[in-house]
């Protein structure tokens, strides 16, 4: 069970909370043409009960990071993290992540099915010299790199599952599902039906419908409109026209727009939320959708 104790926070305990910490795809932007979304790469954190768990450790787990030690400061954590994949925009920020520095902290760290060691010899050359001062291995917490297995795996409150997807490399999404609430995330995913030749499928669509199916939050790649999306074929990303009428499909009750491009400026985003809004208005008129955005919290 991964859980902060000692909490200032009253939560209710049979709520889930998800905040969002980085938003962006590929690599980090900031500045004023992205200050309103945020310019960090992925990162979610999900609280249920004292429970904290989180999804990916892109450059938004620095702030993070700060946050929990301002909440908690010396007391103990132990935090469970997720990793979709190794790519640099969901691991980047890992080595800025405060609660690895304190001795008193435990974190687990779970990877798809059969990446254990890949994923421990990764986490551990990206902190070697002369890439970083700080070796992984010299960090005071007790870090565990634990594979994540196929099979539905209970973690504390949660029941989760995750699920291969359409993306370079072994990359995963996953649903996490509480007594009274669901949210799934899938930061990298591109749809099978869309592929046609250019990139090997893993996930059909009719196999993701199901997987996804009844979610109260769908956390999802839209990287790219319409427009942007022929020109980047096979790169293992959503076109967000086609994942709005998926997660309509679904069944899903709020749909939450991810892995923003790094060319799209807030005004772009700003534009691509409207047009998913009218989509899913013409075609699914009781499903929410928003445009993920740091600092954004939902209760369920």
């Amino acid at each position: 069970m991964s859980s902060a104790t000692g909490s200032t926070r009253k939560r209710d305990p049979s709520a889930l909370h998800v905040c969002f910490w980085g938003v962006r795809g590929s690599i980090p932007t900031p500045g004023r043409a992205t200050s309103r979304y945020g310019g960090n790469t992925s990162c979610v954190e999900i609280r249920s009960g004292d429970q904290i768990l989180i999804l990916d450790a892109g450059t938004g787990i620095r702030n993070l990071g700060s946050a929990l030690r301002r909440e908690f400061k010396s007391r103990p954590l132990q935090l469970t993290l997720l990793l979709t994949h190794t790519h640099w925009d969901h691991i980047q920020g890992f080595p800025f992540f405060q609660p690895a520095y304190q001795a008193n902290n435990r974190i687990e760290v779970y990877g798809a099915q059969g990446t254990r060691h890949g994923l421990a010899k990764l986490l551990t050359s990206q902190m070697e010299s002369p890439f970083f001062p700080v070796g992984l291995r010299d960090l005071p917490s007790s870090i565990v790199i634990k594979d994540l297995g196929n099979d539905t795996r209970s973690m504390g409150q949660l029941r989760v599952d995750s699920i291969r997807v359409n993306h370079p490399g072994h990359c995963v999404g996953f649903r996490l599902v509480s007594s009274r609430s669901s949210v799934g995330y899938f930061p990298d995913n591109e749809l099978a039906s869309k592929l046609k030749g250019h990139g090997r499928i893993r996930l059909p669509d009719l196999e993701l419908e199901v997987f996804i199916r009844g979610l109260d939050v769908l956390i999802m790649d839209t990287q790219y409109s319409r427009r942007e999306y022929p020109s980047h074929l096979g790169w293992g990303h959503g076109c967000m026209e086609d994942v709005v009428r998926l997660a309509g499909r679904a069944g899903v009750k709020h749909l939450v727009m991810f892995h923003h491009d790094p060319d799209h400026s807030d005004m772009a985003l700003d534009g691509m939320l409207r047009r998913a809004r009218r989509i899913a208005q013409a075609g699914h008129g009781s499903m929410k959708v928003s445009a993920a955005r740091e600092g954004l919290t939902l209760k369920l």
